[in-house]
């Protein structure tokens, strides 16, 4: 395969990781009824543009893309990091404490003790940071 196909490979991944994301998002908001919080909001209006960039990026085989979507990717790790450790470390009041709302460290989903929701984005922004690498490391 040659270069332009192991670039456009990479972001093909990148852009399917976000679309899972992005449709799991809206199948737990708007399908199982679960409510997002603050720091859950801060992590889709990360995500969700991410898809149509990664998309259009993927189809014109652009991996100069990465000066867009990496600094995103970066902040999504850090939010949805934070997030994590806001559910899973007790007393751990984050960067800021919900005032009304859902509580961010409320778990709607806890599958083998430690998947939840912003670990699940936790996941997804280290594999588009990760794949969006490889491909810029793959292009020289």
């Amino acid at each position: 395969m040659n270069k332009k196909g192991n670039k456009r490979l990479f972001l093909y991944f990148a852009w399917i990781v976000s679309l899972i994301a992005t449709s799991g998002s809206l199948y737990f908001s708007e399908i199982k009824d679960f409510v997002p919080c603050e720091l859950c909001w801060y992590q889709r209006i990360l995500m969700y543009p991410l898809t149509l960039i990664l998309g259009i990026a993927t189809y014109q085989s652009d991996i100069d893309v990465k000066k867009f979507v990496l600094p995103m990717s970066f902040l999504g790790i850090v939010i949805s990091l934070l997030h994590y450790i806001e559910q899973k470390v007790p007393g751990f009041g984050g960067i800021k404490p919900c005032v009304d709302g859902v509580p961010c460290s409320n778990e709607y989903i806890n599958w083998l003790g430690f998947i939840t929701i912003p670990f699940l984005s936790l996941i997804t922004f280290i594999l588009i940071t990760l794949l969006l690498l490889f491909g810029i490391k793959r292009q020289k």
